[in-house]
């Protein structure tokens, strides 16, 4: 069997997408409705402004979030997202 490298990956890449704490929690805010930055930031308690910028920014460059109107959004592609993220509450809530 041919092995893959991580990089190329369907897993790997999500699993890359998701690794850090605060862009799961921007997901998952924004699965619930869309928000301002200042929203985002009160209610992702101990986000400094620049994570919370810096991870903005990667989520508009892989277009799983959008800005309209000053409210970031998510994207169709961000939205399929929603099932990943409600696996994840269900786990921790039964197992952890």
């Amino acid at each position: 069997m041919k092995s893959t490298a991580c990089t190329d990956c369907p897993t790997a890449k999500v699993a890359s997408l998701l690794s850090d704490m605060w862009t799961m929690l921007i997901v998952r805010d924004l699965i619930k409705q869309p928000m301002r930055f200042n929203e985002l930031m009160e209610s992702l308690e101990g986000i400094s402004t620049r994570t919370l910028t810096l991870k903005l920014k990667r989520l508009e460059s892989l277009s799983i979030i959008n800005k309209r109107e000053l409210r970031y959004q998510l994207t169709p592609s961000g939205t399929r997202l929603a099932p990943v993220i409600a696996e994840m509450e269900k786990y921790g809530k039964k197992y952890l």
